[in-house]
Parts: C-alpha cells; sequence; structure tokens
C-alpha cells in the first residue's frame, strides 16, 4: 500500500535534467523545502540575441517562506551562475551552504551585481551536517575539474537521498583530493532510497582520464610553442590556471589572465590559497604586452565560443589589447557543451585563418571532462546501493544510457526513473514514481532585461536572421480613409534594394492595385493583416522565401 503523500519527499528538478546547464532542484518535505545548485544555461545558436538561459521558479513564487536554505555542489556556472538573478526572487537572506572555493566564486559573482553585502554564504567542509528544516544534508568530497566539488547525503523522515554533484573518479587530481569512496560506502549502508546521479559522460566506456593529463599535453606544448601561448578556459577552472601557471614557471613564461570574470577568480583564488602561483609568474595583461612571445602566456575566457567573452574577440579582431600574430599558439581547453559546437568551430577557423596554430581537444588532450564514465557510474550505484536512481545533469539520450546500464546493474526499470525538468517524483518508505509536473521553462536573460523576451520573440528573431523583413508604408487620406500617393516598400536583410528593384517595383504595383480602392482606416487592424498576408503569399510564390512583413498605415 502507498504511504500517504505527506509522509513523501518531492524531488523536483527546476533545471538541469534532460539537457546540460541550468542545474537546479527542489526537495520538499512538508512545509520545508531546500534547493540544490542555482545554475545558468548557455544560449544555442538558434536563441537569436540571448546572453544567458536561467530556469524558472514559477513553482516557487508562492512557497518563498518554505525555503530553508540553498546547497550548492560546486562552482561552475551552470551550478551557480542565476544565483544574481534568482537570489533576489528567492530571499537575500536565504543561507547558501558551499566550500571554500566555491563561496568565493559566488561572493565574486554576487559582487558584480552588488548583491554581496547583504547574501548569508556559510561555508562548510566535507563531512559537515547542516539541520535546515525537516532536512539534514551532510556533505561528502568528490573529485571533479574544479576543486573543492561536493555531493550532497540528504535525509528526511521520508528516507535519504544521494545527489553526486559533478563527479569523476580522478585518482590524480590537481588538488591531490579524491573522491570519498569510503564514505560513500558508509553513506550506502544506511540504506538509500535514491541515488541522483550525474550522467553526462556515460556514452564513454571505461573510466575518464586523470586530469594530470592535461599537465603532460601542457608540457609538450609549452615546451614546443614558438610564440606566444593564449590558453582559453572556464573563468572558474582554478585547476586549469595552476596547470598553466606550473608549466608556464617550467618553461620561463609569466602568465597574463585576460577577462573581468577570470581575473576576479584568480585573484580570489590566491587569496584563499587555492592557486599556488610561482615566484615572479603571474602577471598583469598590460605587462604582457611588453614581454618576448617566447616569455609569455595568456589565459582567457570563450572556450565555449561565448560572443562577448575575450578568445572570440580576439578571433573577430575585436580585442582592444590582444591580436593573433603568426606564430602564436591557441589552446581551447575545453569541450564545447552541446549546442555551442558551431560557435566553437567558427572560432578555431577564424584563428587558424590569422595565422594561430589551434590546439583542442579533438586533436590533442588539452581538455579531459570532469564527469564520470561508465565503469565510474557502475561504481558509484555499487558504492551507494540505492533502490532508485535517477539521472541528472543530461541530455535526454544521456538519461535514457544511463537507465540501461542501470538496468545492466540489476535495476528494474520501474525502479529507473526518467525525468524532465518540472516532473515531480516522490518517495516514501513504500513507494516511488513520478506523480506530476510543475512548470519549468526556460528563462531568457537579453542584455539587461530577464524574463521580458519568450518564445515568440525569439522565433520572430529566427525569421528576421534567416529572411529579413519587409517594411510596406501605405499613407491614406485622414477623410476618405483611400490611399493617397504611392506605396513605399522598404527592405532591410531580405533582398539588396539596388539590385532587387525589379521585384519590389512588383510588390508595391500589385499592393497598390490590391488595396488602391479600400478604405485603409475603416478597420486599421484588419487592413494590416490582410496586407500582411497578400504580401507575404505573393512573395513566396515569386522567390519562396518568408520574410516579416510589416505593414503600416499613416494617415495624412
Amino acid at each position: 500500500m502507498e504511504a500517504p503523500s505527506q509522509s513523501r519527499v518531492k524531488v523536483i528538478p527546476l533545471g538541469g535534467v534532460g539537457e546540460v546547464g541550468k542545474n537546479i532542484t527542489c526537495f520538499e518535505y512538508g512545509d520545508d523545502i531546500i534547493l540544490v545548485d542555482v545554475g545558468l544555461g548557455f544560449p544555442t545558436a538558434d536563441m537569436y540575441g540571448v546572453d544567458l538561459v536561467i530556469p524558472d521558479i514559477t513553482y516557487l513564487q508562492d512557497k518563498l517562506d518554505h525555503i530553508r536554505a540553498i546547497f550548492l555542489t560546486h562552482g561552475h556556472e551552470d551550478h551557480i551562475g542565476a544565483l544574481p538573478y534568482l537570489l533576489p526572487q528567492l530571499g537575500i537572506r536565504l543561507p547558501l551552504y558551499c566550500t571554500r572555493l566555491t563561496a568565493g566564486l559566488v561572493r565574486v559573482k554576487l559582487k558584480e551585481r552588488k548583491l554581496v553585502e547583504g547574501a548569508q554564504i556559510h561555508v562548510v567542509n566535507p563531512n559537515d551536517v547542516i539541520q535546515a528544516g525537516a532536512f539534514k544534508v551532510e556533505f561528502f568530497r568528490v573529485s571533479h575539474s574544479v576543486p573543492d566539488g561536493v555531493g550532497l547525503a540528504i535525509t528526511s523522515p521520508a528516507g535519504l537521498i544521494v545527489h553526486t554533484g559533478d563527479f569523476k573518479f580522478d585518482q590524480t587530481p590537481v588538488d591531490g583530493k579524491v573522491t570519498e569512496f569510503g564514505k560513500l560506502a558508509e553513506i550506502g549502508n544506511r540504506g538509500v532510497d535514491l541515488l541522483m546521479s550525474d550522467c553526462v559522460h556515460v556514452e564513454s566506456p571505461g573510466m575518464t582520464p586523470s586530469e594530470s593529463v592535461v599537465t603532460q599535453a601542457f608540457d609538450q606544448i609549452f615546451r614546443d610553442a614558438e610564440g606566444r601561448i593564449i590558453v582559453a578556459t572556464f573563468a572558474s577552472l582554478i585547476s586549469r590556471v595552476q596547470q598553466v601557471l606550473d608549466t608556464a614557471y617550467k618553461y620561463g613564461r609569466k602568465v597574463a589572465p585576460l577577462g573581468r570574470s577570470l581575473e576576479n577568480n584568480v585573484a580570489m583564488a590566491r587569496d584563499l590559497g587555492y592557486l599556488d602561483i610561482p615566484e615572479n609568474t603571474l602577471i598583469k595583461a598590460g605587462e604582457a604586452a611588453n614581454q618576448h612571445p617566447l616569455q609569455v602566456a595568456y589565459v582567457v575566457t570563450g572556450a565555449q565560443g561565448e560572443p562577448m567573452a575575450v578568445l572570440s574577440r580576439i578571433a573577430n579582431k575585436e580585442h582592444k589589447t590582444l591580436s593573433i600574430q603568426p606564430g602564436d599558439t591557441v589552446i581551447i581547453s575545453a569541450t564545447p557543451i552541446p549546442g555551442n559546437e558551431t560557435s566553437v568551430g567558427r572560432i578555431i577557423n577564424s584563428l587558424v585563418r590569422q595565422g594561430a596554430n589551434v590546439i583542442y581537444s579533438a586533436i590533442q588532450r588539452v581538455h579531459v571532462s570532469g564527469h564520470a564514465s561508465q565503469e565510474e557510474l557502475k561504481l558509484m550505484i555499487n558504492l551507494v546501493k540505492p533502490r532508485y536512481v535517477m539521472p541528472i545533469h543530461g541530455e535526454p539520450r544521456h538519461l535514457s544510457l544511463y537507465g540501461k546500464l542501470a538496468q545492466e546493474l540489476g535495476y528494474e526499470e520501474s525502479n529507473v526513473l526518467i525525468m524532465e525538468n518540472g516532473k515531480v517524483a516522490e518517495f516514501g518508505p513504500d513507494f516511488g514514481g513520478i506523480t506530476g509536473t510543475v512548470p519549468a521553462g526556460p528563462i531568457f536573460v537579453d542584455g539587461s532585461t530577464v524574463g521580458d523576451i519568450g518564445d515568440v520573440v525569439i522565433k520572430d528573431r529566427g525569421l528576421l536572421a534567416r529572411d529579413g523583413i519587409l517594411m510596406i508604408v501605405l499613407v491614406a487620406d485622414a477623410e476618405s480613409g483611400m490611399l493617397a500617393g504611392s506605396v513605399d516598400v522598404v527592405s532591410r536583410g531580405f533582398v539588396y534594394m539596388r539590385e532587387a528593384g525589379e521585384l519590389l517595383d512588383y510588390v508595391r504595383s500589385r499592393v497598390e492595385e490590391q488595396f488602391g480602392q479600400e478604405d485603409l482606416l475603416g478597420d486599421r487592424a484588419a487592413t494590416i493583416k490582410r496586407v500582411k498576408d497578400f504580401v507575404g503569399d505573393l512573395l513566396y510564390a515569386q522567390v519562396k522565401r518568408r520574410p516579416v512583413v510589416m505593414p503600416l498605415i499613416m494617415k495624412i
């Protein structure tokens, strides 16, 4: 018999499931709610003009008084990046629990938005236990591509849930701190009801290579480089910055960080002791310009092809202080997030055309994943021994493959929960399953506006980008409403007006012929729609294209 719902814990991913990015999960028991991670996503190529994508927290709007705390697993953008946008809505004084480096990265982000003064950031260590309402949250260390990553053991009256965070079983991580195997086994022996596991690297067999492999690749590249070296990476990837510093020092190069977020994070990590900077190695970007090409390396933002980041501006010849010189070596130390492949490829091609030697993960191991491969995912399941498993942090194909992997280990299909953003799963002593849905769509950040544009605007921008716009200007007599003078046709992004005069003249004459004897002002809205439909059909019949047609009726 099913347990009554009030004795169950609800698990609601509001982001990060069926996609890579904007991770946030709501855990709810009775009147108590905790959140795990508040991340952002990067726009895909068809999200024209969108800078960032953040989770929709509509479900939480009438439950703000029930939220007891936010727990952060690590400091990557897809886990903390939405805090500056959502924390004011959730409650600026809501307690945030995270490890020391993650706290530093959060402070940097909140400081940029002038939010850090009110924020309640509490630093925790692995094995610390926090009580938040009905929830007891215990931290355990995991290896990832950024130091200070943790997973969570979340206990409520309904049972025990393990959230892995982003993890892999790296035996030689840059910071020397491996995933806590013993702790995971001990938690597993308590009786785990649900394992929520990172699954984005499930397509890869075996074990994910160690971060130390990147050090070996850097050593060979720095040794052989015949000019300046530019390394592009994530602004939060402090371990990678350490590898660049160590290798540069070995080969007599100084290192200059470039990019506001990266410079801020490097300064913070240095102050907290997470960067061990060799003597006289770290310099300002302004000083780097005066160094011999064989004595300097840059670390820059933009490894994911972000349009405003340093690497993109270098590739587009738009950066104020750094441009490509023949003989430069550019290392893109990242694997493109799904959806970013096109923009990253465009940057690589531009850099190559400018004379750079570009090295990226497809041709040399200058980046390794921070996520577990198949054998590590199996090991996590076998250590934790949960009743149910739920893959998170992955696209639909990753979730499906993880489900098959779990079934190979003996799990019934009914004990593998394949979720979507907004689905509600409930767990209790005698129950585990999906019971409903809540709103959980994407919210677009466009410049300084948040949520002011939606799918309709994005669709319109796509039409404008693909086929352009054609404006039809009709001047109507104020008294009769009849057409007064010739129709004006203006093209932007559809056809070049000087070379398409014949087509535009044809459109003009047909509009005048069709609407020249009508009262244009009688029902202006209806007339505008008829002009729009008429011109749209006319153009498609002529050139098989559908630009955005914008009729304007002016009264004189």
